[in-house]
């Protein structure tokens, strides 16, 4: 396998039976298009963007010549040993090989050729013209012999085309069929007998075809552009499959015989597919059929493919917290996984508008995106615009210190891409309402209150250093120290107010709710006891629900209280804790009973032993 990239231009070869590389060579220039002359790797041609043509022999770099003009495409006529060359002329150049000089070129109509291909059977030449027509040529003859007009047979009523369609992909297959792609992405093919085409296929992207190969088997033709690679049947047009690589396709190369695909693309590396359906793999990784054979036998669908995941909340927001415990939730870590199509039901009946509001939001985001584009005027953002004011007006006093002191401007956080969304999405908006906010506001507002005096006491010092009149040291110090301590005295007062206003607020709240529980009328709730278990009361199932939502360590201290967990420390350093497992409610009844018989059977024992005694006495007194 023999493959050509750039940066920096290189070609390097794989050995199939070893599974490895058998050698790397880089180049002068890139390469456009090259060709495997034998059948091995001793002879390969390529052809360079700078004009010159490079040939390869198994050492390395043999012989190098130069065409006249950019070269495009060329093709090797094994029977005259004749190399065809199409490029930026209406010319085609021929370079005899056995020869080893230019023979004359054959003249054609066409202002520049794009591609070219030689038939293998009877070395009909071929080639692709900018003008979107294909001329055929007799190399024996050096006569045209045939021209089609490819650009007005692709336009049908279905395509849309922009511009004159230029021919941009040629390909024989057998000794009457040709393919040909052009540069608005559809494919056509001929049978060489008729100069209408027996098929039109549109790849509907609109770019130029890049390649095409046929599958003889299965009678498909694989068609690819830069974004997609297409299979469809050459007599019904239907599409077989299609693949879409993450990045742009250069070239598509199919393995002889086999069901493997390879791309030369946008990458470092290049993409390999394996088909089972077209053919087997070939016999260095006969290992693939093993593996297709393996994932056929054993499907494996995953568990939560249709599947939702939801958590306490979202369930209380859909109307759908009645459901835990039920077969339609599974849970998992901190939420529960539903069915997809129960969560859409929900979700529309719970909020019906929800994509008429999404709708309505994407749309004024694309406003704003267009608006962005025209001309900015200084104004606030629509969100947080008092943070942003106080960005702005600390910005300007930094840069009028920054001029003073003849120093670099700090970048500016409404400027700062990573900033952006704070000042854009309304969900980033500072809520002054929160408890937070309050208890710092003051903090804030006396932390910008002391930039301000600081900067008019240096804006003083300034002025009174260009005017050279000395104060007493001390002064302004003094100054600072006492105006520091009555701005912390009136901040602590004013977080005391925010804290007694949050006390207030409180108190009202709770009232309010005790109000609204007042009055709500509580209706009776009916359950159903499932089989084999026996009713006790409500609290053990409120008791047990309590126990579930506190934390681990909580739950360890009431178990130590109950005796059923001790906790040691170890010569170590570590913790070693034991558990008595709880008893369920038939073990503490058979033990309640046992304890009562053996309760029993000691009363029993002491009235039969009073007895005795006291026939004892009776005897001995009578």
């Amino acid at each position: 396998i023999v493959l050509s990239g750039t940066y920096k231009p290189r070609i390097r070869c794989f050995d199939t039976y070893q599974l490895s590389q058998k050698f790397e060579r880089c180049l002068d220039s890139e390469v456009v298009t090259f060709e495997i002359l034998s059948d091995d790797y001793s002879k390969i041609v390529f052809l360079q963007c700078d004009r010159f043509v490079e040939f390869h022999s198994q050492h390395g770099h043999y012989y190098r010549t130069r065409i006249p003009k950019f070269g495009r495409d060329f093709s090797y006529h094994s029977p005259s040993c004749d190399l065809y060359f199409v490029g930026a002329s209406s010319e085609v150049y021929r370079l005899n090989l056995e020869q080893g000089r230019f023979l004359n070129s054959l003249q054609t109509d066409a202002s520049e050729s794009n591609v070219c291909d030689i038939n293998p059977v009877h070395f009909l030449f071929a080639m692709g013209t900018a003008e979107g027509k294909v001329e055929c040529w007799d190399p024996r003859t050096r006569n045209r012999v045939g021209l089609l007009d490819c650009a007005l047979s692709s336009v049908t009523a279905d395509t849309e085309i922009d511009g004159l369609p230029s021919i941009s992909a040629l390909k024989f297959d057998g000794a009457l069929n040709m393919a040909v792609g052009t540069s608005t992405g559809q494919v056509l093919l001929y049978d060489l007998r008729s100069s209408n085409p027996l098929i039109v296929k549109d790849h509907h992207y609109g770019l130029p075809i890049k390649s095409i190969q046929f599958q003889r088997q299965l009678d498909l033709i694989i068609s690819a552009d830069s974004r997609i690679i297409k299979m469809w049947n050459k007599d019904t047009g239907k599409i077989f499959t299609s693949m879409e690589p993450e990045y742009d396709i250069n070239d598509v190369c199919l393995y002889p015989n086999s069901g493997m695909l390879m791309t030369a693309n946008e990458a470092p590396k290049m993409n390999i597919y394996y088909i089972p359906v077209l053919g087997p793999a070939p016999k260095w990784c006969s290992f693939l059929d093993n593996l297709t054979e393996e994932l056929e036998e054993n499907p494996e669908s995953t568990v939560y493919d249709d599947y939702k995941f939801v958590t306490r909340k979202d369930l209380e927001n859909l109307g759908l917290a009645h459901l835990i415990g039920s077969s339609l939730l599974r849970a998992y870590m901190h939420g529960f996984f539903m069915d997809i199509r129960l969560y859409h039901k929900a979700k529309m009946m719970a909020n019906p508008f929800a994509y008429e509001e999404y709708r309505r939001e994407k749309i004024r985001q694309k406003i704003e995106e267009t608006r962005a584009q025209r001309v900015q005027l200084k104004k606030l953002p629509k969100v947080n615009k008092e943070l942003a004011l106080k960005l702005i007006e600390e910005e300007g006093e930094e840069q009028q210190l920054t001029r003073k002191r003849k120093q670099k401007n700090l970048p500016s956080l409404l400027k700062d891409d990573r900033f952006k969304v704070m000042f854009e999405n309304p969900d980033f908006q500072v809520d002054e309402q929160s408890e937070e906010f309050r208890l710092l506001n003051p903090l804030v507002s006396k932390i910008s209150e002391k930039r301000k005096r600081k900067l008019k006491i240096l804006e003083e010092l300034e002025a009174q250093e260009q005017e050279e009149e000395e104060e007493p040291e001390g002064k302004a110090s003094d100054a600072e120290s006492s105006e520091s301590s009555d701005d912390e005295k009136g901040w602590v007062e004013e977080v005391r107010k925010q804290r007694k206003l949050l006390r207030q607020e409180e108190k009202v709240k709770r009232q309010e709710r005790f109000k609204e529980d007042q009055q709500t009328l509580l209706k009776p709730q009916f359950f159903e006891i499932k089989e084999g278990e026996e009713f006790r009361s409500f609290k053990d199932s409120a008791k047990k629900q309590k126990l579930m939502k506190k934390t681990l360590g909580d739950r360890l201290k009431l178990e130590e209280k109950l005796g059923t967990l001790n906790v040691s420390d170890t010569t170590v350093g570590s913790k070693q804790a034991t558990f008595k497992l709880k008893k369920s409610e038939q073990q503490k009844k058979q033990q309640e009973a046992e304890k009562q018989h053996r309760q029993e059977r000691k009363t029993l024992r002491r009235s039969a032993s009073h007895l005795k005694s006291k026939r004892g006495r009776g005897r001995l007194f009578h």
